[in-house]
């Protein structure tokens, strides 16, 4: 585990869901986020089985049931962060809320932070994305499912019109401020 920086100094760990639609970011802040808290880190795409990573490259949106198994893995280690007691932080889409209910389930050290960024700006970071096998003709679908958290989530919302240094900032600021620690 990497040791903190000094910007972490007041934030209690805990799990923290990095949720949004493809090309909102969420890798990127949750790189910074762990750079920063120390805390581990999983990308969550790396979770999916074979067969849902194989129907998104063929341009085949999920269906829930593709996406049970998947959220059952996440939900894997989120219970083994919790045990250890020492925070993490996973990218997940989580676009329902049954899927985000699943994710929380039984406990209050989970936080989703929702990446809300305008749809024109989705479409031009796909355009530009290389090597994903995320296609963006699967965005439409995406923004289709998402449910947007709402205010009974305690989820934070950082709407995405800013640097990615002022993204992970406001996420941190939040975080120490924002929520109960």
């Amino acid at each position: 585990m990497t040791a903190p920086l000094p910007q972490a100094e007041g934030i209690r760990p805990r799990v923290l869901v990095i949720m949004g639609v493809s090309g909102s970011g969420k890798t990127t802040v949750a790189e910074g986020l762990h750079n920063i808290l120390g805390w581990p880190y999983q990308e969550g795409d790396l979770l999916h089985p074979k067969a849902n990573v194989d129907k998104m490259a063929a341009g085949i949106p999920l269906t829930d049931e593709d996406r049970w198994p998947w959220l059952a893995l996440c939900r894997q280690w989120i219970d083994a962060r919790i045990a250890e007691g020492g925070g993490g932080i996973l990218t997940c889409s989580a676009l329902k809320r049954s899927y985000r209910d699943v994710l929380r389930q039984g406990t209050d050290d989970v936080v989703f932070v929702y990446l809300k960024v305008p749809e024109p700006v989705l479409q031009a970071r796909l355009a530009r994305r290389k090597g994903h096998y995320m296609p963006p003709s699967l965005l439409p679908s995406q923004l289709a499912t998402l449910e947007e958290p709402a205010p009974d989530e305690h989820a934070l919302v950082i709407d995405i019109e800013s640097t990615v240094a002022e993204v992970i900032a406001a996420t941190l600021g939040k975080l120490k401020y924002g929520l109960k620690n």
